[in-house]
């Protein structure tokens, strides 16, 4: 079943099958930031200026930010959701046990120091709390979002998808580089109008990083590097 979006955003309610995403309004401003990837295809990251994980790909190009934020804002407009929550509709119950565990071996495997873990595990507290179900993608990396010029033309990767909460899709978009978060709600308020708690914003980021620092490292990924997951929880402090 197709979900038709006053955004422009044609969404399946199961969450299982690619996104298609119409002609997007332009930013009206001048000097709006922009993203780096190439036309046509991933949004993906490079060097300097960019949403997330700088030192994971290289594709380069542009797109604008506030487009972006109003595709999510599309995205989480109230529609039919899906039966099933996804990776962003974990129970409080679940995730701060997870949590809670992973700040443990954070310290006693001496990947991060006590007061690093103990601050962000603070911080994280914020984004343990009730929410409204939405429709959310689940892990909205920029890797998984496809443009054609300065327009966003789709977005893949929907294992995670399901119920949620709107913050944590938002969140994920903007992990690593908070001095594009304004632009991004700014496109996001056109679609959604959703009252955003930028303390919860904050809490996801440290959740996130502190639940992704030990398997990137055993994984071959680098959380160290700059603008990743650890510069991150610095920035908390």
């Amino acid at each position: 079943m197709s979900t038709d979006s006053p955004a422009g955003v044609d969404l399946r309610a199961d969450g299982s099958q690619y996104t298609r995403v119409r002609q997007l309004p332009k930013p009206t401003a001048s000097g709006k930031l922009t993203l780096a990837a190439s036309n046509g295809k991933t949004l993906h990251p490079c060097t300097g200026g960019v949403l997330v994980g700088a030192h994971r790909s290289g594709v380069h190009g542009h797109v604008p930010v506030d487009p972006a934020g109003r595709v999510l804002g599309g995205l989480h407009l109230p529609q039919q959701l899906p039966p099933r929550p996804g990776q962003a509709g974990r129970s409080i119950v679940e995730l701060t046990a997870e949590l809670d565990d992973e700040c443990g071996a954070l310290v006693t495997n001496g990947l991060l120091p006590a007061d690093l873990v103990t601050r962000n595990r603070q911080v994280a507290e914020a984004a343990l709390r009730p929410w409204t179900p939405a429709f959310t993608h689940g892990d909205l990396q920029i890797a998984h979002v496809f443009v054609d010029g300065d327009e966003v033309t789709g977005i893949i990767d929907w294992s995670e998808a399901g119920q949620g909460d709107a913050l944590h899709d938002l969140a994920t978009f903007t992990l690593g580089h908070e001095e594009h978060l304004d632009d991004v709600i700014t496109g996001y308020g056109y679609g959604y109008g959703y009252g955003i708690d930028i303390d919860v914003i904050h809490a996801w980021w440290s959740l996130r990083s502190l639940l992704s620092v030990r398997w990137l490292t055993e994984h071959g990924f680098d959380p160290f590097a700059p603008g990743c997951e650890v510069d991150v929880l610095r920035s908390r402090m």
